[in-house]
C-alpha cells in the first residue's frame, strides 16, 4: 500500500514531466505514468523528422524512467480526440481570421479530461504534471497560481482547467526551479535527460510552417483566399497578399510588400479577404472583450469590477488592467496602458497577485 495513494503522471519524455514523476515516486506515490500519443506528424506530409511528446524516442524516454523506478507505464492514443478538437480548432480560427493557440486548448480541454478518465479507470485519485505552477485552495475553490521560476512559469496555459479537475491535480514542480531540477536529474543518473533538448514547436506543425500546414489540411484553400488587398488603416490599397488566413495581427516579416517603412498586420477581415497593415502605433489597443471564459479565483465576477495585471500571450509580462464581466461569458478589460498586438483567438489570463482569477479566448481588441 503507497504511502500518498495512486496517481497518473502525465509523461513526455522530458526532464520536467520525468523529474515531476521521480519526485512523487520518492515521495511514497504509487505512480503510474502516462504518455500521450496526440500526432504522427506523418500524417500532416510534412519533411520533417518527427520529434517533441509525440515522438518515438520521447514515448521510450519516459518508458525508460518508469522502468528504471519500478512503475507501470502506458501509452494513451488520443490521436482522434486531439484531431478532432485541437486541429478542426486551429484550422477553423485560421479561417475565421484569428490567431489561434492550440497548445493551450490542448492542455485545458483535452489532456486534462483523457488523463483524468484513464486516471478512473486506473483507480488513481490523483493526477500529476510537470508545470510549473501552483495549485492552491481558498473558499473552497482551486486556484492556479503563478510558480516559482519566473522564467519558466506556466500558469497561463492553465487557466482552463475546470474546478473538478483541479481538486485532483498535483503539481510537484511549482516550487522548484529549471535550475533545482536539472541539479536533481543530475544527483540521480539522469544524463540524458539534463541534455535533452527541449521543443517549443506546436506538435502538428513541427517544421513551424503553419501556412503549409493549412494548405494541406484545408482542400482548396489558396484559391479560395487569394487575391486579397493590403490596406492601409485609411483605407488605401497598396498591394496583393495570399490569403487572410496566412497572417497574424502584429506580424512584420514574411508579408512581401516594400513600402518604404516597416509596417505591421494590424487587423484580419476576414469578409473581405483584407488585411490591414499600419504603423507600430496603430497596433495599440487599451480595450478588449474576452469570452469563453473560465474562472477559477472566483465563482462569478457579475456586477463587480476588478483590478488585475492580465496577459495576452505566454510570454507577456502584462499590464495593469481592470476587468468587467459585462454578460455571463464575456469581460471586458480596459488597460492603464496601451497594449501592442493585441490578437483575436489568443488565451487572456487575468491574475490578481500570484493567483488566476481566470482566463477566456480573445474576441477582439479597441480603443476607448
Amino acid at each position: 500500500m503507497s504511502k500518498h495513494g495512486r496517481i497518473l503522471v502525465a509523461m513526455s519524455g522530458g526532464i520536467d514531466s520525468s523529474l515531476a514523476a521521480v519526485l512523487l515516486h520518492e515521495q511514497g506515490y504509487e505512480v503510474i505514468g502516462m504518455t500521450m500519443k496526440t500526432w504522427d506528424y506523418a500524417a500532416s506530409s510534412g519533411s520533417k523528422k518527427e520529434t517533441g511528446c509525440c515522438s518515438l524516442d520521447s514515448i521510450n524516454d519516459a518508458r525508460n524512467i518508469a522502468v528504471k523506478l519500478g512503475f507501470p507505464h502506458y501509452i494513451l492514443d488520443i490521436r482522434n480526440e486531439f484531431g478532432d478538437y485541437v486541429i478542426d480548432h486551429f484550422t477553423g480560427e485560421y479561417l475565421e481570421g484569428r490567431t489561434p493557440n492550440p497548445c493551450v486548448l490542448c492542455n485545458t480541454h483535452v489532456k486534462w479530461d483523457a488523463l483524468l478518465r484513464r486516471a478512473n479507470n486506473l483507480g488513481c485519485e490523483f493526477l500529476a504534471t510537470g508545470h510549473y505552477a501552483n495549485i492552491r485552495e481558498e473558499n473552497s475553490r482551486f486556484v492556479i497560481s503563478k510558480g516559482k521560476d519566473v522564467l519558466k512559469d506556466q500558469s497561463y496555459v492553465l487557466w482552463g482547467i475546470s474546478q473538478e479537475s483541479l481538486s485532483r491535480t498535483i503539481l510537484p514542480l511549482g516550487n522548484l526551479t529549471k535550475a533545482e531540477i536539472r541539479d536533481m536529474a543530475k544527483e540521480r543518473g539522469f544524463f540524458d535527460l539534463v541534455n535533452k533538448s527541449e521543443s517549443y514547436e506546436i506538435c502538428f506543425v513541427p517544421d513551424n510552417d503553419y501556412r503549409g500546414f493549412l494548405k494541406r489540411r484545408v482542400d482548396g484553400l489558396e484559391e479560395r483566399v487569394a487575391g486579397g488587398n493590403f490596406v492601409m488603416e485609411d483605407g488605401k490599397v497598396v498591394g496583393k497578399h495570399e490569403g487572410y488566413p496566412f497572417y497574424t495581427v502584429g506580424q512584420r516579416k514574411g508579408l512581401g510588400i516594400a513600402l518604404g517603412h516597416p509596417v505591421y498586420v494590424t487587423e484580419i477581415r476576414k469578409d473581405t479577404n483584407e488585411v490591414v497593415l499600419g504603423t507600430e502605433k496603430h497596433l495599440m489597443r487599451n480595450a478588449m472583450h474576452v469570452g469563453k471564459l473560465n474562472l477559477q479565483k472566483y465563482a462569478d465576477l457579475k456586477g463587480q469590477s476588478l483590478e488585475t495585471i492580465t496577459k495576452i500571450r505566454y510570454k507577456d509580462a502584462g499590464t495593469e488592467a481592470m476587468i468587467t464581466q459585462i454578460e455571463d461569458d464575456k469581460i471586458e478589460a480596459i488597460f492603464k496602458e496601451p497594449v501592442s498586438a493585441i490578437a483575436p483567438g489568443q488565451a487572456a489570463v487575468f491574475y490578481e497577485g500570484l493567483d488566476v482569477i481566470g482566463g477566456g479566448w480573445i474576441l477582439k481588441s479597441f480603443r476607448v
